[in-house]
């Protein structure tokens, strides 16, 4: 599902080049899961964000289920990550104004979705239902727990039925038996429903649970 090739990604500074990632070759099977580590400044942000078509890589290739998303155009890039990629973050980007329901729903907004709304809704109630929160369809974040954010932003980045999701320390800033809870529920809704997972993580016991550990320190 993923591969990617000959990865550099650099910036220039008003002094120098800073390399980040210099021929980095990584793969991940369809339905696999892979825990990406390192210290911090090894890339692994850098590498999730090219992933995710956010960042265009300096050089080399970067296919998802067989596309370069290296080579794609701005909007062919917005869409991609529309309709294929679902997005979990520490911290969850939920937005303080609107209800679980309505965060859940927020990817709609970027267009270009073939169903209607009323069965992104069905699907939804159903994915909130699956994550413990149907008796907080109607909170906002704000009268939310940690966890229960989190369990939100696991919703949202599941509504476009994505075939990758990638997450970026996505228990770090949760207190270790809830981020023990999250860990499980997404790694038990990614076996269920066959989703390629990429996680960055300086967890050490999530990375090893997630198996596949990809070491951006060695």
């Amino acid at each position: 599902m993923i591969k990617v090739s000959n990865l550099d990604v650099s910036f220039e500074t008003p002094s120098e080049t800073v390399e980040v990632l210099k021929g980095l070759d990584f793969s991940v099977a369809e339905g696999a899961a892979a825990a990406v580590v390192g210290p911090s400044g090894s890339g692994k942000t850098t590498l999730l964000n090219v992933l995710g078509a956010l960042l265009p890589p300096t050089s080399g290739s970067v296919e998802i289920g067989g596309q370069d998303i290296a080579r794609l155009e701005e909007k062919e890039a917005d869409r991609f990550r529309n309709q294929e990629l679902g997005f979990v973050f520490q911290q969850h980007h939920l937005l303080p104004q609107l209800t679980v329901m309505e965060n859940v729903l927020t990817p709609r907004l970027a267009g270009g979705w073939e169903e209607n709304e009323e069965e992104t809704r069905k699907r939804a109630t159903e994915l909130l239902e699956r994550v413990g929160l149907s008796h907080r369809v109607n909170h906002r974040p704000g009268k939310l727990s940690g966890g229960e954010k989190q369990r939100t932003a696991l919703a949202r980045a599941l509504i476009n039925r994505p075939r990758v999701i990638l997450a970026d320390e996505p228990t770090g800033a949760l207190d270790s038996a809830i981020g023990n809870k999250i860990a499980d529920l997404l790694l038990e809704i990614q076996k269920e429903r066959g989703v390629t997972l990429v996680v960055v993580t300086h967890d050490q016991d999530l990375a090893e649970r997630i198996g596949g550990i990809f070491d951006l320190g060695n």
